[in-house]
């Protein structure tokens, strides 16, 4: 999907803090970490992912945080686990997060959703942070070490521990879009949900069709997208109502109910 990726938003919400995160596997460190602690506000917790790469039998692994429902996306920052207490292990560091992807989905499955980075070289920063006009549930950070594959020499290959720290991401708010967050959505956007760039709505209420949901269905048509068809028996062969399919002006000769099918 592609948007304007020139929109400058000056004032966002911070939509994955205290949600809910899951992670591939979890392993056991001191003092305790685990998925949730990413999404805590704190730097200073992390979590850590079991061991992928040459000599483990784990190849491949996985965090995401559900944002509860789909929300317009505008950035996403990560805060990497550092070491700058115990020395100076910034390149290994950036050696293992290397390759990384973040996708964007409305399921918790990566191959539903839209890759809105994919990292290469150079290594990326202990502190990332990325553009992803995108909207959707479910963000997802991935990362690999695959047997066979030749990686390029920045790359780390072996123990190669995923420590998130802190993942932020920025959009608008239900119901708001634009660079202040402050436009409302249209009126019949479904559930209020609208592109963080131009307002375009996610779905539409039943009866309404468009990109910003303004156009009723076609005469003839009714419901969620307009694909619905009426039942033909209203009085004088009106159409019915384009939200809930009824006759609201009655019947046609033999027949009854409210969308005068029986």
């Amino acid at each position: 999907m592609k948007h304007d990726l020139e929109l400058q938003v000056n004032k966002t919400n911070n939509l994955s803090e205290g949600k809910t995160a899951t992670q591939s596997r979890t392993a056991t460190c001191f003092p305790p970490c685990g998925p949730d602690k990413v999404i805590d506000g704190d730097r200073e917790t992390c979590a850590k992912d079991v061991g992928i790469g040459k000599g483990s039998s784990v190849k491949s692994i996985w965090w995401t945080v559900d944002l509860g429902s789909k929300h317009s996306i505008y950035s996403i920052s990560i805060y990497f686990k550092d070491y700058k207490e115990y020395g100076d292990f910034e390149l290994r560091q950036r050696g293992r997060f290397a390759g990384f992807s973040l996708y964007i989905s409305n399921t918790q499955k990566k191959e539903d959703g839209y890759l809105c980075y994919k990292n290469t070289l150079p290594l990326p920063p202990l502190e990332f942070n990325t553009t992803c006009i995108e909207h959707g549930r479910y963000v997802i950070y991935y990362n690999e070490r695959l047997d066979g594959v030749t990686y390029p020499g920045e790359y780390q290959i072996q123990s190669i521990y995923t420590e998130l720290c802190e993942v932020k991401v920025e959009g608008c708010g239900k119901g708001f879009h634009g660079n202040n967050c402050n436009t409302p959505c249209p009126i019949n956007c479904q559930e209020q949900r609208c592109s963080i760039v131009n307002g375009t709505c996610f779905d539409c209420t039943q009866g309404y069709a468009g990109e910003m949901c303004e156009k009723k269905c076609e005469s003839g048509f009714y419901g969620l997208e307009c694909k619905r068809q009426c039942k033909g028996h209203c009085i004088r062969n009106t159409p019915c109502n384009h939200v809930t399919g009824n006759c609201d002006e009655g019947c046609a000769a033999g027949w009854i109910g409210m969308q005068c099918d029986q």
